[in-house]
């Protein structure tokens, strides 16, 4: 198993894993791949990937943004984090999220953050055996026609 930074022809990979934690068809792959290149010109907007025998089996972006409280400290979001069905319960998913966590630790943020559906209960119990708390409420409204 490695861990490492996605590349853009990891594209069609990241997105049929996102496709089936979405249920939707998903992005297609002429504007992926213009998103992909926005998403770049972020000053830290990462895509990672867990690679098992060199197949793509999990993926998750952290997105760190600069921020005027917390006396200018960093804050981290989690965003996108999918491992394959066939390779659950095998570790991969703690790995990745660890491996987050991590690069969270080294950009010196003061939290990291995810937003899950609240009816993905598998799903918080997983972030909250690696340690995430329930804190506040979550909002959202549509604003766009996607």
């Amino acid at each position: 198993m490695l861990i490492r930074e996605a590349i853009e022809t990891d594209l069609p990979s990241v997105i049929e894993l996102l496709k089936a934690m979405d249920g939707e068809d998903g992005i297609d792959s002429d504007e992926a791949g213009a998103v992909w290149c926005k998403m770049m010109e972020y000053p830290y907007y990462k895509v990672f990937v867990v690679e098992d025998d060199k197949r793509i089996v999990g993926t998750c972006s952290l997105i760190i943004i600069d921020n005027l409280g917390h006396q200018g400290a960093k804050l981290a979001v989690a965003e996108s984090m999918i491992v394959s069905q066939d390779y659950r319960g095998r570790g991969m998913g703690s790995k990745l999220m660890q491996f987050v966590m991590g690069k969270a630790q080294e950009e010196n943020c003061y939290k990291l953050m995810l937003s899950s559906n609240k009816k993905r209960i598998e799903a918080h119990k997983f972030y909250e055996q690696l340690g995430f708390q329930q804190h506040g409420i979550s909002f959202m409204i549509e604003v766009g026609n996607k």
